[in-house]
């Protein structure tokens, strides 16, 4: 069941909406609702991993993680290396 409300919104946030809501091809009401939909789940989700958290022990880990053999990687699982993001190597790049 559809339900109505008013909303006073500042300028801002409607012009804002208005181009982005154009930018999508959705009406306003439509890309409102569905931003509605997002912040939404993702409230669940926090909760879910919180309540996850809560439940969990390092003890539990230590026993699942000594069940995966130490071996390499195939090479389709390697990890490429990456350029350092560290604060260090990011304020070298600055200056």
């Amino acid at each position: 069941m559809n339900k109505t409300i008013s909303l006073r919104i500042p300028g801002s946030y409607h012009r804002m909406i208005k181009k982005v809501s154009s930018e999508d091809n959705v009406s306003i009401n439509q890309w409102i609702t569905s931003a509605i939909g997002e912040k939404l789940s993702a409230l669940d989700t926090e909760d879910y991993i919180a309540t996850r958290a809560a439940r969990a022990s390092r003890e539990s880990f230590d026993a699942a993680l000594s069940l995966v053999p130490d071996i390499e990687p195939e090479q389709h699982d390697r990890v490429k290396a990456k350029t350092p993001t560290s604060m260090a190597a990011i304020k070298v790049r600055a200056n």
